[in-house]
């Protein structure tokens, strides 16, 4: 054992303390990041939104190329936050860059919006999708989807409890299952399905009129890959491994919803794609019979559970940062040494999201409620972080220590036009849920005004 370990561990046994009060470790590796946000990306979307993509365009072309175009501006968001990730990491990500260009009340504003609408309004909405599949296949009452889903996010923060390695492990497995599970999907459609008879493509007039709507749909399944931002704190070489993470990442992802909708087309055809609410059930059902639909029951709730592994993992990064700033949220701020996790984060995002459960019950539509409840809040301060980016850019331009976007200034000009017309449309589209979010952002104000008091008297 080296001199300098030794050293350490003879202070930790010396005193509890400061072990128990320890640090992030820059533990995580390429394949680490890979799988977490791959497992984040790649859930209940994809068995989902393709049918509603389907009634929104005219052929056949426009359906396969618009999963192509979101997998293109996917990758624009992916090299602004590679580049802000190699250039600030830090555990609190999103936070850190809104603090740094923006100042601290707009950053406080995103904190309060993630611990109470974000973050903790997706945990919920992934267990109340995994709840509905698995009432399905073993029924719990009229309360089963609500039971499911606070079990499953009761036993995910105990694993995360546990220790980083152990989290990690898992999601590397679950990411691994869900990539095979996916390639097995798409490889049966496209050699068993009929040949799909392409329609030429749609007129330019034709097809404009579809894109928007389409877009949204397709977005919303590509999904979390900003959550990489929380890990860059704890990622080995972050100036190399970030960008190699979003690119890899984005790039299977794409690869993957690619060949998975090819095949839904190869097998269901486009009217049947419009017609199907279960695209992969109807899949699985025409190529083998009835007893498909318990595999994809399965495969739902697995993806589903991956996803909220690794989205309890990212999400209590910022809790843990906001507690080291704000002396009034000080045990939240303790990092564990043992696990190398935030436990008390880990914690307080699990006690909020089970509150979110509750109110999603009470809707009695969970996932939908969560849905409209988290879309503005979050494309909002997505725009904030492209924001964020110009003014971060032209601030310290002569820095080299950093990976850069490509096409500047194009490439943080299209992600913010993107992440504006998807805030009109999560506004424009959605219901009472998006009220309620709305609401809970606007009741953080004081929040500001009290995080504010307390790091100035701090």
């Amino acid at each position: 054992m080296k001199p300098i370990a030794i050293a350490r561990d003879a202070v930790a046994a010396a005193d509890p303390a400061p072990a128990a009060q320890g640090a992030p470790k820059s533990s995580l590796s390429a394949l680490d990041g890979v799988a977490m946000l791959v497992g984040i990306v790649v859930g209940i979307g994809i068995f989902r939104t393709p049918q509603i993509v389907a009634l929104n365009v005219s052929s056949e072309w426009a359906f396969v190329g618009f999963w192509l175009v979101g997998g293109a501006v996917t990758l624009i968001g992916a090299f602004v936050y590679a580049e802000l990730g190699s250039a600030y990491p830090h555990a609190g990500g999103e936070y850190h860059y809104l603090r740094r260009a923006l100042g601290r009340p707009v950053a406080l504003l995103f904190a309060w919006a993630r611990l109470t609408v974000i973050q903790t309004g997706a945990i919920a909405a992934v267990a109340f999708v995994f709840g509905d599949y698995a009432q399905g296949i073993l029924p719990l009452g009229p309360w089963g989807p609500a039971l499911y889903a606070a079990g499953a996010i009761l036993v995910f923060t105990v694993i995360n409890l546990a220790g980083s390695k152990q989290s990690r492990t898992l999601q590397i497995v679950f990411t691994v299952l869900i990539i095979l599970a996916i390639v097995l999907v798409a490889g049966f459609g496209l050699a068993l399905g009929r040949a799909p008879t392409l329609a030429p493509p749609p007129d330019a007039g034709s097809a404009s009129g579809a894109f928007g709507l389409a877009m949204v749909l397709i977005l919303l399944t590509y999904g979390g890959w900003n959550e990489v931002a929380y890990l860059s704190g704890e990622m080995k070489n972050v100036r190399r491994t970030m960008p190699r993470v979003l690119v890899a990442s984005v790039a299977l992802i794409t690869s993957l919803y690619f060949l998975i909708n090819l095949a839904y087309l190869n097998v269901l055809g486009l009217d049947g794609l419009r017609a199907s609410d279960v695209v992969a059930a109807d899949t699985l059902h025409q190529l083998f019979g009835p007893g498909a639909s318990l595999a994809v029951a399965l495969l739902v709730c697995f993806a589903a559970l991956s996803t909220m592994n690794a989205t309890i993992f990212t999400g209590a990064r910022l809790y843990y940062s906001l507690g080291r700033e704000l002396p009034l949220l000080g045990r939240i701020g303790l990092w564990e040494e043992r696990s190398n996790m935030p436990v008390n984060a880990i914690l307080a995002q699990s006690a909020i999201a089970l509150a979110l459960v509750v109110f999603g019950a009470s809707t009695r539509v969970g996932f939908q409620a969560m849905v409209e409840y988290t879309a503005p809040v979050f494309w909002f301060f997505l725009l904030l972080v492209g924001v964020s980016f110009f003014r971060l850019r032209q601030r310290e331009s002569g820095r080299t220590d950093r990976f850069r976007a490509p096409l500047y200034p194009l490439t943080p000009a299209l992600f913010c036009l993107t992440c504006a017309y998807l805030l009109y449309a999560s506004i424009a589209y959605t219901g009472y849920g998006a009220v309620v979010g709305v609401g809970v952002l606007l009741a953080g104000l004081p929040f500001i005004r009290l995080g504010s008091a307390a790091s100035k008297a701090a």
